[in-house]
């Protein structure tokens, strides 16, 4: 029977495919494929000639398209649509992306991951590993329930089993009750959350504050909804030693002036991303109130937050303990059908919710989803929570995207949310499990870093959540990387040009049996030409622990480190992988 059910989830899963997961390979193959080549400006110029000239210049307002590509497959040498398709022939939508959208980051080293397959591959934000038991379970469950036969549409605005459940956990987050039916939106990924919330919220000519370095995401959502992205850099604040010689880790803290300054009578929306990528910052709650206050004094009524939440469970150090854990125990709810006492063991311990802060209800989404949470990215289930005047306008839009997201993932996520509740693997909770198990793995990875030579944040002191290492290049590493690779032409980096993070991270790909991400994508054009992304690159930890070894041991045979500091953390990073989950 065992057999008879894998086999059957198998042909689930593959039908699922092309629905379920229909936005996010839209989302890869339009920035690899869908793309126009031709301008009478460069007729002159043919095949890579043209392409690095357009790379290099950019747009007419200095932008190139970064969109992810997560699956690997995309071309990073785009392809053409024919000389005869002109600019005035293109949609609305490819021409705020710009004409030329070209290789990418994610194409770029998916394809040096693809020509290197040896690399240990910490590029990727995405877990390598199975999700949970009980999980799996519920999605065979679900698939086999024959029932209630979840093979059919169901409700648009989201599967009624979902967001009950949805609704029971938020009102328990936020501290009031949250009607499952009118304050809940569940889309196909916390993605297609944020692009539909944008796309009710922005007019032309309306602007969004982001906060700097940011996912690269953002940028082509505000600009597909019509939207100007207005950026407010995070301030990087070195630890102190005494010695400025010394390159060290630091915290990226959000200065509320910037945020200020940043705010006209065209903020329409801010993006808040907590936990954050690709820094790893915990945002504090000081600095949360200080948006609330911005959003009340400065910004106009019609300013929505959007509180991209996905990481909230994979908060792994928390040494100021700023949100007050256990707070979130006991409320009651009417959210379902009879007035009971929801109890929960669920908290999201040291995470802040935005909406929960004095007078941010109202004004905000909360935007959040399984994937990273269940380590099921590709269930591609994501949701908004928010009032009713916020949300209404998401349902109308959600029928003209696809009818729904499906229902068979939507069960299964019903079913597995309560059981996560429950003890798990010696824990209290499989939430408690992740965060020993996500802490485990990111020890494992500053240790290799720092015998290394890079600089990481020191975790007993400063807050850090999601599955990244926003790490400092040292000097002895960057000394280690070869001229030759610095400053080189490549049409996928910011300008055209490898400054040292590019540099670094290709070389260790293709020569050093490490993939990483440059840190360059995730900040704006011009601060990245500025530098202000040269010294930094992201590191995910969330890999098997052989990928993490494997890793570690190159990233030790970088430079010309002190050979017995190598040993001493070597020794380290193979106690710390025989320690049992």
């Amino acid at each position: 029977m065992h057999f008879l059910n894998l086999g059957f989830l198998l042909v689930v899963l593959g039908t699922l495919q092309s629905s379920a997961l229909g936005f996010a390979t839209h989302r890869s193959e339009s920035s690899a494929f869908a793309t126009v080549r031709s301008r009478k400006a460069q007729a002159q110029y043919s095949g890579f000639a043209s392409r690095l000239l357009q790379a290099i210049n950019g747009d007419e307002d200095g932008s190139v398209d970064r969109a992810p590509c997560f699956d690997g497959a995309c071309a990073s040498d785009p392809g053409t649509l024919g000389d005869d398709v002109t600019e005035s022939h293109q949609g609305e939508a490819t021409t705020r992306l710009g004409v030329m959208t070209g290789p990418t980051v994610w194409s770029e080293f998916g394809r040096i991951g693809q020509e290197h397959p040896e690399a240990a591959n910490l590029g990727q934000g995405f877990p390598d590993w199975l999700p949970p038991k009980f999980a799996v379970d519920s999605l065979v469950e679900a698939a086999m329930d024959s029932a209630k036969s979840p093979h059919q549409y169901t409700r648009t605005a989201g599967h009624p089993n979902l967001v009950k459940q949805l609704a029971n956990r938020y009102s328990v987050h936020l501290k009031r009750d949250v009607d499952p039916m009118s304050q809940i939106a569940v889309t196909i990924g916390a993605s297609q959350a944020l692009y539909i919330s944008l796309q009710t919220l922005i007019k032309p000519g309306d602007e969004v504050i982001l906060f700097e370095p940011f996912f690269d995401l953002y940028v082509n959502q505000v600009k597909l909804a019509g939207g100007t992205p207005v950026y407010v850099p995070l301030t990087f604040v070195p630890y102190e030693t005494g010695d400025d010689s010394v390159i060290t880790g630091g915290e990226w803290i959000l200065e509320p002036e910037k945020l200020q300054n940043a705010i006209s009578s065209k903020t329409r929306a801010i993006i808040l991303n907590s936990p954050h990528n690709p820094t790893g910052k915990v945002f504090t709650r000081f600095e949360m109130e200080s948006i609330a206050n911005a959003v009340t004094t400065k910004a106009g009524p019609q300013c929505v937050v959007l509180s991209d939440e996905v990481y909230k469970y994979i908060v792994h150090a928390n040494p100021t303990n700023d949100a007050t854990a256990g707070s979130e125990t006991h409320f009651h709810s009417t959210a379902s059908d009879e007035s009971h006492e929801v109890q929960s063991t669920v908290t999201c311990s040291g995470h802040v919710h935005f909406a929960s802060l004095p007078g941010m209800w109202d004004r905000t989404i909360t935007i959040s989803s399984a994937g990273k949470t269940f380590s099921a990215t590709g269930w591609q289930v994501g949701w908004c929570v928010g009032p009713e005047r916020l949300i209404s306008p998401i349902h109308q839009i959600l029928p003209y995207v696809q009818f729904c997201a499906s229902t068979v993932i939507q069960e299964a996520l019903a079913r597995t949310l309560p059981r996560a509740d429950e003890p798990y693997e010696g824990h209290s909770s499989y939430y408690e499990y992740l965060m020993a198990k996500y802490t485990r793995k990111r020890d494992m990875l500053a240790n290799a870093l720092t015998a290394a030579g890079f600089a990481v944040p020191d975790y007993s002191i400063t807050a850090g959540g999601g599955f990244f290492i926003f790490a400092r290049i040292g000097k002895d590493v960057v000394d280690a990387i070869p001229a030759s690779r610095k400053m080189a032409p490549n049409p996928a980096a910011p300008g055209g040009i490898t400054r040292q993070d590019w540099a670094l991270c290709q070389w260790m790909a293709e020569e050093k049996g490490i993939l990483c991400i440059p840190s360059s994508p995730f900040f704006s054009r011009e601060r990245a030409m500025e530098g202000a992304s040269d010294e930094f690159v992201r590191i995910a930890f969330c890999k098997q622990d052989e990928t993490i070894e494997k890793a570690a041991v190159a990233f030790l045979k970088l430079g010309d480190n002190n050979q017995v500091l190598k040993d001493e953390k070597e020794a380290d990073i193979i106690n710390i992988s025989e320690s049992k989950e």
